[in-house]
């Protein structure tokens, strides 16, 4: 076992709480700050924020990054919110890289692949500077975008002699997820309400990172980039975690990201997500619910479905533990992101990671 890594971790939502409670017990993490942007939870215990009131920790939450940089820890893990709060976002994570700490962040899910067109500058050039500046590296990580949708099919693909396509699928049940869904996705909402994530350009930014990371790590260029929108309307009252869809609203949706090459389809990204099970049902689905699924058509076609779940009796919903994976993704990187030279790092640029310290 090597020296635990001494980490600051921000943002104590749904992910970062969750990840909270895994470093409290893992022996190659060492918690030694906690850094929130809700003023209620300034010098709160991170025992507390973990969901764990038995365990005193003695680290205190703070708003303060100077603070926390003065910790020197080994690397900040970051469950920050998305891109829609780049500003601040960019504000915590650059102050960190500039002081010479490694980030591994799940919010800026466009970093997931820096390189795509669609970054804008005043996203990119801050995070740059400060890595030259403190020679640290900035990771970003995600389940989808992120290791469902690259990760899993790049894998897979090395598998293959030949490759006519790649569809890589999240098929969720959103009955019981608590996320922002009604004005990104539209679900809840009147059919003829555009929901930000429809207009093409929104959607490939915040999601199409991983379509030309997969042509570049197989050698190809894409000649476009394009997008479908499906919705389905409830014809009767769902009950969710978040209060009751009416009928007629949408409690459904379907979008997909395709790269494409040589007039073809050739990498997709498919969404499928669902108010209850019996929602759309001419839409695609796993052999089970709630799975992230890839399908390659090649030499051989293979199809691997993936499922997420927690199976300690708490009844937390798939789409939960999914949550979990993503920041632990980030979290289990630390260490070879500490390896790695100065500047961005995706999942091109990552050994296996294959859990240090999980098995106890």
């Amino acid at each position: 076992m090597t020296q635990p890594k001494r980490i600051v971790l921000w943002g104590t939502g749904v992910v970062g709480s969750m990840v909270l409670a895994e470093i409290l017990d893992h022996p190659l993490f060492e918690l030694v700050g906690v850094g929130v942007s809700n003023p209620d939870k300034v010098g709160v215990d991170a025992g507390v924020l973990a969901g764990r009131s038995d365990v005193a920790t003695g680290v205190l939450a703070t708003d303060s990054v100077e603070d926390l940089i003065a910790l020197k820890p080994d690397a900040l893990v970051h469950y920050g919110p998305t891109a829609q709060y780049a500003e601040e976002n960019i504000r915590v994570m650059s102050a960190f890289l500039r002081a010479g700490i490694d980030v591994c962040s799940t919010a800026m899910t466009p970093w997931v692949w820096p390189a795509m067109k669609q970054n804008p500058a005043p996203w990119i050039t801050p995070i740059e500077e400060a890595c030259a500046e403190g020679g640290s590296s900035c990771f970003t990580t995600g389940i989808d975008p992120g290791f469902a949708n690259d990760l899993f099919p790049m894998t897979l693909m090395g598998l293959c002699g030949r490759v006519d396509s790649v569809r890589a699928s999240e098929l969720l049940d959103y009955t019981d997820y608590e996320g922002d869904y009604e004005d990104e996705m539209g679900i809840g909402r009147p059919p003829e309400f555009t929901p930000l994530l429809e207009i093409p350009d929104l959607l490939i930014m915040a999601w199409g990172a991983t379509v030309p990371m997969m042509a570049e790590a197989v050698g190809i260029e894409l000649d476009d980039i394009t997008t479908t929108w499906e919705k389905w309307v409830t014809p009767n009252d769902r009950r969710t975690a978040k209060g009751v869809i009416e009928a007629g609203n949408v409690a459904a949706i379907r979008f997909t990201i395709n790269g494409i090459f040589k007039g073809r389809e050739v990498i997709v990204l498919e969404h499928v997500n669902r108010i209850g099970l019996d929602a759309a049902p001419d839409w695609p689905t796993g052999s089970g619910n709630d799975v992230y699924r890839v399908d390659i058509e090649g030499s051989p076609s293979i199809v691997q479905e993936t499922a997420f779940r927690f199976t300690d009796g708490s009844g937390r919903a798939p789409a939960v533990a999914g949550c979990l994976s993503t920041g632990i993704r980030a979290l289990n990187a630390v260490p070879a992101v500490n390896d790695l030279p100065p500047g961005w790092v995706t999942p091109l640029d990552l050994p296996l990671i294959a859990g240090v310290g999980t098995i106890r």
